[in-house]
């Protein structure tokens, strides 16, 4: 049966027509919405909805589908203004309509099914509600006080975010969704504006809150700031005033609930999680949400069991929208970085700012303006970006895939034996531009476990050089790196899959480090390294650079990552030493300098080197994005060719922000604001992503490391997928029969989620 009486708390888009499904579903139910302002209040002007979410409410309720079809002004554009240069770029389809006549359609919809709609009544407890009601339906906002008051059932999280912004309004219809940057003497501001009616835009106007402070904008009231507002974009809005609907500056916060329903309370919308304007997702989510709860409670037998299922199903995808909204969210809050890029790149990098929109989807929606981008660029015709080559000392790259480092624990005696080079040859075999091996280690207590390769005896290296020997015979064009390191604190450890990071049960070894902190409880307590026992590490580095510049390898990595010896000396959570070596960041680089130093003064000087760092150690008190731009910039001082940036590791405490390309920031911002090429690496698994960060400008190489465990030939699949023949990749002689992908079956569309009878 499900719930029959039933509150809605807050009287936007996401409550109201929550209410509408769930009334339309059963018309027997009792359906009161509490809304503590006036009907036709509403803040914010227009509203944008995909066409994914238009196709879930025309399954749903064709009459309010249809209202919305009547209004809606739709268009196909985005135009990005950079430094007086229009671009734009077509195919993107979107759909738009003031929220106040929203609002209106839904009103009118819940009135026609009999909802009951108490204007300027501010709802009573969602507690005293929840003890009449079959179900309280929280769509209280983003300072929903639902929330608040239930604190500890859903565990919130809220954060505030760095720019300000005002939402307004411009009595014209512009022709696109339109970007556009101003280069102040306070800082950059940026317009986004798009229309929503045939003769009305939203603008709103965003920039850094110490950009906005230095601009006097916090001692402006509101006529004021709207006034001003409009003559620094007075271009974009051909000299046209703008307009407020009680507007304010205000920070756009991030909500996150651990858990979305308490009892027989539900959270909706921005109550339950929130996603940036910039990718336009407030009001879709909270019309999905409303979808979902209304199917879940139709589907399940009991409240509790609909509610559950609602939480399980919307999660994931709320998760999602969440990551795209703070990648354009921080785009936004950086987009100083970008300034200085060509017009046409800084437009591309602006469309796929949240990786929502990549590479490949430009092209389908706009092949003109996607070609002229990859032109630019460089690529030459048919050469997807990550097929151009780099250039690296006297080390040219075919193209921009790096297999990434990977411990394999599969070493005896720290020699490498038919497993590497079954695994690394499959790898050069399979296309990429440069074949990293795992961390090779200099002295056998510097390895992480018994298995882990080294390079301090010469029976290792000529193990190795069997490996290069066969990459650059059999597969002519790869080039292959070794990376060197030393294990610090986190070494004389099982095998990975014995378990991680545990330590031996037997066999240990004693281990060093900047400081005697132990990786994690249980772990093994290291010595501190005295100065005379850093000049022997040093030494033991540049004796393994010997031997590798011998074994043949191209390229030469200093792993400064990971909570390893020489990122032990970088992060001040593992660094604790008073001497010269602790301390400021200027101290603790000092030893890792020491031994690039040395490394450098040995590696031939034709072939490149490069640093793995971790960007931040995701941790309080840690290593984090300012100190990686320091850390990066000194290596780069003392010769390195590039940075490979990752994260994490360093303690075991650690709290990561895990999701798609989710390192890619850190050295993104490295990248654009020193000018050093960078290496990205973090759950980057499709060919479309490696296009579109590198055409964007964000990284010069790309390192993949899990995708070429599922498949070595990953960059060959990703040259046949893409149709592409040319010099960036080849295709061993034997395996050319297979150079064309296979046929593969129709995968039908999803059904609907919502379907009910007209």
């Amino acid at each position: 049966m499900g719930p029959l009486r039933v509150a809605v708390i807050g009287g936007g888009p996401g409550g109201l027509y929550a209410a509408a499904l769930l009334k339309r579903l059963d018309p027997r139910r009792d359906i009161t919405v509490w809304e503590r302002n006036a009907p036709d209040d509403t803040f914010g002007f227009g509203v944008v909805l995909s066409d994914e979410t238009l196709g879930g409410i025309e399954h749903a309720d064709p009459v309010v589908h249809a209202a919305l079809q009547a209004e809606f002004v739709r268009w196909d554009d985005i135009d990005v203004v950079h430094r007086g240069t229009r671009h734009t770029s077509g195919g993107h389809g979107f759909a738009a309509l003031g929220r106040r006549r929203l609002l209106e359609i839904l009103h009118e919809r819940c009135r026609q099914l009999g909802v009951n709609l108490r204007f300027r009544s501010p709802a009573p407890p969602a507690a005293d509600l929840a003890r009449d009601h079959d179900l309280v339906v929280a769509a209280d906002g983003v300072r929903s006080a639902t929330r608040e008051a239930h604190a500890d059932a859903f565990r919130p999280r809220v954060e505030e975010h760095r720019c300000r912004y005002i939402w307004l309004a411009a009595d014209f219809a512009f022709d696109a969704f339109r970007f556009e940057t101003a280069e102040t003497e306070h800082g950059v501001m940026q317009l986004h504006g798009y229309p929503y009616t045939g003769g009305d835009s939203t603008v709103i106007v965003e920039m850094r809150e110490e950009v906005w402070r230095a601009a006097g904008f916090d001692a402006l009231d509101a006529p004021e700031s709207v006034e001003r507002c409009a003559k620094i974009f007075t271009e974009a809005l051909g000299g046209r005033a703008l307009r407020s609907n009680n507007s304010a500056w205000t920070a756009f916060r991030t909500v996150v609930n651990e858990k979305w329903s308490h009892g027989n309370i539900v959270l909706v919308g921005d109550s339950a999680h929130t996603a940036h304007f910039s990718i336009g997702s407030g009001t879709k989510l909270a019309v999905e949400d409303a979808l979902a709860l209304a199917a879940c409670l139709q589907e399940q037998p009991t409240t509790a069991e609909a509610l559950a299922a609602y939480e399980a199903e919307r999660r994931p995808v709320v998760a999602s929208t969440q990551r795209a909204a703070r990648a354009s969210l921080e785009w936004f809050e950086n987009i100083g970085l970008y300034l200085d890029q060509p017009a046409r790149q800084f437009a591309f990098n602006l469309l796929t700012r949240s990786r929502r929109v990549t590479h490949g989807n430009l092209r389908l929606r706009d092949p003109r303006f996607t070609e002229a981008v990859e032109r630019d660029f460089g690529c030459p015709p048919g050469t997807p970006p990550m097929f151009t080559p780099l250039t690296l000392r006297d080390l040219t790259l075919r193209n921009r895939v790096v297999v990434s480092p990977m411990d394999m624990y599969s070493a005896r005696a720290g020699v490498p034996g038919d497993f590497h080079l079954v695994h690394l040859g499959a790898r050069a075999l399979g296309g990429a531009g440069l074949v990293m091996t795992e961390m090779v280690c200099v002295s056998p207590e510097g390895r992480i476990t018994p298995g882990c390769g080294g390079l301090y005896t010469t029976e290792q290296a000529a193990a190795w050089r069997r490996i290069t020997e066969f990459a650059h015979t059999q597969a002519p064009g790869t080039a292959v790196g070794v990376q060197l390191g030393h294990s610090g604190r986190k070494g004389s450890t099982k095998l990975m899959w014995e378990g991680i990071d545990e330590p031996l049960a037997e066999g240990n070894w004693p281990l060093v480090a900047a400081s005697p902190l132990p990786y994690k409880p249980g772990s093994q307590t290291p010595r501190e390294l005295t100065r005379d026992e850093l000049a022997v590490v040093r030494k033991q580095f540049t004796s393994a650079a010997l031997r590798a510049a011998d074994a043949g390898f191209d390229l030469l990595e200093l792993h400064c990552a990971h909570g390893y010896l020489l990122s032990g000396f970088l992060s001040p959570l593992s660094n604790q030493r008073t001497d010269t070596y602790g301390g400021p960041l200027a101290n603790r680089l000092r030893f890792p300098l020491e031994v690039f130093d040395a490394v450098r003064d040995v590696w031939p000087g034709d072939r490149p080197m490069t640093v793995r760092i971790s960007a931040t150690d995701w941790a309080e008190g840690g290593t984090d994005a300012n100190d990686a731009v320091e850390i990066a910039r000194a290596f780069t001082a003392h010769g390195a060719d590039a940075i490979d940036v990752s994260t994490g590791q360093v303690v075991a405490d650690e709290k990561p922000a895990y999701g798609r390309s989710y390192q890619v920031p850190f050295a993104d911002r490295i990248r654009n604001e020193t000018g050093i090429p960078v290496i990205s690496v973090g759950a980057i698994s499709s060919w479309d992503d490696v296009n579109s960060l590198i055409l964007a400008g964000r990284t010069d190489l790309c390192a993949l490391a899990r995708p070429h465990l599922y498949d070595p030939h990953w960059t060959l699949h990703a040259a046949a997928e893409q149709g592409y023949t040319g010099p960036g990749v080849a295709w061993p002689k034997p395996y050319e029969a297979g150079s064309r992908p296979p046929q593969t079956g129709r995968l039908d569309a999803p059904k609907p989620r919502l379907t009910l009878g007209g």
